[in-house]
């Protein structure tokens, strides 16, 4: 057994352009179930016998230390570690590189990894009580899995059906239908129906609209504006913000085929994002009404006008990455930030953001390929956004 330490860890691979799986990639077989040891057993010795590794997740930090005793007597001589985001960056570092390697088989660990820990060797995934994930976190922790030419397994585990609400009923639900790769957008309109505008693109959001009437949300958020007159968030122009993500999206000649006029629809997105974040979400829905679900290309281009409608209405200017580093450049003040970051539901983005003058960075634990760096940010501002109906704008 090794222990790790650190924070967040990703790596992936390229842009993928087309909206079909390579035809060398298997489609994910999920399980969903309620927990028992002996079904976590075989799935590892499974994964193990054909010379794979695997993702073991817990929701919260306390309990790690329970499943790890278990899984040493379950599997002595099995190299296993320990990541989560409170540990050491240097050690946690170490551990995921030798994850990486093979050196570690099993990888016990929180949702550190949802963003993009990519292991061609690692084909099975256990997520340990699942009714405490968002519908967009166990997407993205189920699409860990899945790189190579094998056949991956998830494995959805929850303690007792009846402990589950009928919301987290019907996320799993949602999950379990996802069987086919190239659906990244798919979960989207299930996700608006739960959550509101919980996840356009599959990604988790929290925030007031999903949980109360539109007309109580309304008499909230003017209740809040007269009372935090002084927290305060400048938006800026949409035109103003620059976005040096240095990403390609060719859209599969089918689709073009398909669409007639790409370009023209291009820019009516590009024109509906400078309006609000609220006419870009109906485009987005329109587009999938009349055209079906997005290839991958297409949705990287629809994510990078969110991102910069997003920054526009955070008061950030400006966003590039260098190495590690991912930068900011913003008008918020310490105040508001520190609200906003207080109310981000996934530790792994709050625990990376820190305000330095008139930057917020974020130090991740690998550099990403931008695909990967583009989710990530778009994930992190989604979070500070869902926050905004607290803040006064101008």
């Amino acid at each position: 057994m090794v222990a790790g330490d650190g924070r967040s860890g990703t790596a992936a691979r390229k842009t993928s352009l087309m909206s079909t799986p390579p035809p060398e990639r298997v489609p994910i077989k999920t399980h969903l179930s309620s927990f028992s040891e002996d079904k976590v057993i075989s799935a590892i010795k499974y994964e193990l016998g054909r010379g794979g590794q695997v993702f073991y997740v817990l929701p919260r930090i306390k309990g790690l230390d329970e499943v790890m005793a278990f899984l040493d007597k379950s599997f002595p001589g099995v190299e296993i570690a320990i990541a989560h985001g409170k540990l050491y960056s240097k050690q946690l570092e170490d551990t995921m590189e030798k994850f990486a390697l093979g050196e570690i088989k099993i990888l016990l660990c929180t949702n550190i990894v949802e963003s993009g820990l990519d292991i061609q060797n690692a084909n099975t995934i256990i997520i340990q009580d699942v009714q405490q994930f968002g519908l967009a976190q166990l997407y993205q922790l189920r699409g860990r899995v899945g790189r190579a030419d094998k056949e991956a397994h998830a494995y959805l585990f929850y303690p007792n059906k009846g402990l589950l609400s009928d919301q987290a009923l019907e996320r799993l639900a949602a999950i379990e239908e996802c069987r086919e790769l190239g659906q990244g957008f798919q979960l989207a309109e299930r996700d608006m129906g739960i959550r509101g505008f919980g996840a356009i693109f599959g990604e988790q959001q929290s925030g007031d609209v999903g949980n109360v009437g539109i007309d109580l949300f309304f008499e909230m958020l003017f209740e809040s504006l007269s009372k935090v007159e002084d927290h305060r968030v400048v938006s800026v122009p949409y035109h103003s913000v620059q976005v040096d993500i240095d990403i390609n999206a060719h859209l599969p000649s089918d689709y073009i085929n398909y669409l007639q006029n790409p370009m023209e629809i291009i820019n009516e997105a590009e024109r509906v994002a400078e309006k609000d974040i609220w006419s870009l979400m109906q485009f987005t829905e329109n587009l999938r009404r009349h055209y079906g679900k997005e290839p991958r290309s297409m949705e990287i281009i629809l994510k990078k006008l969110y991102l910069r409608r997003m920054a526009a209405d955070l008061g950030i200017t400006s966003i590039y990455s260098s190495g590690k580093m991912i930068f900011m450049k913003t008008n918020m003040s310490k105040k508001v930030f520190t609200m906003m970051t207080e109310s981000m539901a996934s530790d792994l983005h709050r625990n990376a953001l820190v305000l330095a003058g008139d930057q917020i960075k974020a130090e991740l634990l690998l550099e990403l390929p931008k695909e990967q760096l583009l989710n990530w940010i778009f994930q992190c501002l989604a979070e500070l956004h869902a926050s905004l109906p607290t803040f006064i704008k101008y």
